[in-house]
């Protein structure tokens, strides 16, 4: 989120949304103003400070425990089981490459995208 941030600030974030359904589930789970943490990015901070303004303007305290379960949980989340995700899932992975079976979470797909925007081979 906080390089599709810069990104969107530097003007080349290309099809990469700052404040995307997948950064909304961070927002939900910390509770915190998505313009204004892009206003904290305005100011050239780094991922420490801007960590630091997170967890001062959270409005949702979380405890280590807490951090670690989400992190694990989105690190392994799927597409949804109905046909409509599903479909949605499999034609994007389509559009990045059609012999690919080993991408089987959102966060694989999004590094398989990033992997072949910028260069590389499926």
């Amino acid at each position: 989120m906080l390089d599709k941030g810069r990104a969107t600030l530097a003007k080349q974030n290309g099809e990469y949304n700052y404040n995307s359904a997948t950064d909304q589930r961070l927002v939900t789970f910390l509770n915190f103003d998505p313009k204004a943490l892009l206003k904290e990015l305005t100011a050239g901070k780094g991922d420490g400070e801007i960590l630091e303004w997170i967890q001062s303007h959270s409005k949702t305290s979380r405890a280590p425990w807490e951090i670690e379960a989400w992190s694990a949980f989105m690190e392994k989340r799927g597409p949804d089981s109905d046909a409509e995700t599903l479909v949605f899932y499999t034609e994007y992975l389509g559009k990045l490459s059609k012999t690919r079976e080993d991408a089987k979470t959102w966060f694989e797909a999004i590094e398989l995208d990033d992997y072949v925007s910028f260069g590389g081979k499926s």
